[in-house]
């Protein structure tokens, strides 16, 4: 990276005045200080857009100086202004729209409208109370940050406390005279402000920093992704019957080769079917809450880690010690404890979303044409998931996603034929009565029979009320064990992805179809509600 280039980067992140500024700062500095800066790859340092949204987010929380960040930090874990503060930057960052338009608002409550009056014929519990909402990106960062930040605040207290417990016992060298020096000297010392004198602390308060900037870019990023306030089968804001996020909902649609209408009154159905859900079980999100709590608390750091990330960080700024906080490097293996909560969460999050995938198949078969594809595409979306999902399990740890969606989907459609709507239904009145699903082989990935195995989405095993339900482990059309089809989906994308880096997405990866993301397998139509073609064989 030569001078220039350099220089239009400078431009590029704080405007031609300041930028000019700063570049004739560094033209001052000694030759071996500035030909270390320099000589940096170009494609490792932050994209300039980064460096605004940072900006504004530290100006708007009013983080000025390390003092306010102390202050900050001492208010809780998480430093929840500054996270609000970056994700709303880079909600909008891109010219997203401030406001909804009448016409977006009129078809997303219409939608919204219609699909709880075919809810309310396949669906025996009553609409959520309340009045579905019609958010910004925006809008969706301030409704769910605060739960986000909820989950998150136990990782983080461990996060600091191994930071503290590394610098006090392992770099109590390092620091001299009040100045950072040594491994967190980089080019330039810093002197420590006079009430942050003990190490200890302020790289305690970087790392709340680090990991709240970080927190605060992935809820931006997710705002971009994310359709509606129960994307992650969890609920996250307060208003109880669901919100649809305008701009994502309309832009999805258009990149369909299916009508607008037709994508509205699905996504709307989804939403309105998982606010009666939540609104209506009082035990479901507390239990939820309980096991993602129970999962956090369990969280361990590895000291040495963390000290080795540190040791690589080249200054003192909470983006050079973000490695510090992630927790794919720093964690150290799930306790028993844990993996119990993770399957209990995972099983629990699979019913969620397995009955709100039945229910939406059955309110919408009669209005919605392309269902099916719809369907299918939103399963492996959900199985897979994107890049702000895998951003925050960086930072929780765990997966927020329903990988067994399918086999519960056919649990529920099954309970629902064989005993009917009500039946199905008011299996959610206590965690005792709900469906098993079959366990997995750990050898082959198939399904045993499931009266072999109970998991009430609590952790404990047994116990269960009997459903009499009888449900097959086998392919309902080769009679074969039946396969985890989403796991195996993510298998098959993430090895093409590490083999070739072609592009393929999961909504490619279907009878190759590669050229149109709308479809997920051959246009004729499922008349059986299999979700498979006679001639295709099983889909993934």
């Amino acid at each position: 990276m030569d001078e220039n280039t350099i220089h239009q980067w400078l431009i590029d992140c704080f405007g031609q005045i300041q930028g000019d500024m700063a570049f004739q700062q560094l033209s001052a500095l000694p030759d071996s200080i500035k030909n270390q800066l320099i000589g940096q790859d170009l494609s490792k340092l932050p994209k300039p857009s980064e460096v605004k949204a940072l900006m504004n987010a530290f100006t708007s929380s009013g983080l000025n100086t390390v003092g306010d960040m102390q202050q900050s930090a001492d208010e809780g874990p998480v430093n929840t202004k500054l996270a609000i503060s970056l994700a709303l930057a880079i909600a909008n960052d891109d010219g997203s729209e401030q406001s909804v338009s009448a016409s977006q608002g009129e078809a997303v409550r219409r939608a919204m409208s219609e699909a709880n009056l075919w809810l309310d014929t396949t669906c025996d519990i009553d609409p959520a109370p309340g009045e579905p909402q019609v958010f910004t990106r925006a809008d969706w960062v301030n409704a769910t940050l605060d739960s986000w930040a909820k989950f998150a605040s136990p990782v983080e207290e461990s996060m600091s406390n191994a930071l503290s417990s590394v610098i006090s016992e392992r770099f109590n060298d390092a620091f001299d005279g009040g100045e950072i020096a040594g491994i967190f000297a980089g080019p330039i010392p810093v002197p420590i402000p006079e009430n942050m004198k003990d190490p200890a602390n302020i790289i305690k308060v970087l790392g709340n920093t680090a990991f709240s900037t970080q927190l605060g870019r992935a809820a931006g990023e997710l705002s971009h992704e994310v359709r509606g306030s129960f994307d992650q089968g969890i609920a996250l804001q307060k208003n109880p019957a669901g919100a649809l996020i305008a701009q994502n909902a309309i832009e999805y649609a258009k990149t369909l080769e299916i009508n607008e209408d037709e994508v509205l009154a699905f996504l709307s159905l989804e939403e309105v079917a998982h606010a009666r859900l939540f609104a209506h079980v009082p035990w479901l999100m507390p239990r939820f809450e309980a096991l993602i709590g129970k999962y956090a608390r369990g969280i361990s750091i590895d000291l040495d880690a963390v000290e080795e990330q540190l040791r690589e960080a080249t200054s003192m700024d909470p983006d050079s010690i973000s490695g510090a906080v992630d927790l794919t490097k720093v964690g150290i293996s799930d306790t028993p404890e844990q993996k119990e909560a993770l399957n209990s969460l995972e099983t629990l999050l699979a019913l969620v979303e397995g009955w709100v995938d039945a229910v939406t198949w059955k309110a919408g078969m009669a209005h919605i044409p392309h269902i099916e594809q719809l369907r299918e595409m939103v399963r492996r979306e959900r199985a897979v998931g994107g890049p702000a999902e895998q951003t925050f399990e960086s930072l929780l740890g765990m997966e927020l996603r329903p990988k067994r969606m399918r086999e519960a989907a056919e649990i529920w459609e099954k309970i629902g034929t064989e005993k009917g709507d009500q039946a199905r239904d008011e299996m959610w009145s206590h965690p005792d009565l709900l469906p098993k699903l079959p366990e997995l082989d750990g050898n082959n990935g198939s399904t045993q029979d499931p009266t072999t195995i109970t998991d009430n989405g609590d952790g404990a095993d047994g116990n269960a009320i009997d459903t009499d339900v009888d449900v097959s482990a086998n392919d309902p059309v080769s009679g074969k064990p039946g396969i985890d089809w989403d796991a195996e989906l993510e298998k098959l994308l993430n090895a093409q992805h590490d083999g070739n880096n072609d592009g393929d997405s999961a909504g490619d990866a279907d009878n190759g179809n590669a050229d149109n993301p709308g479809e997920t397998g051959d246009e004729s139509t499922d008349t059986d509600g299999d979700n498979k073609d006679a001639g295709d064989g099983p889909e993934v």
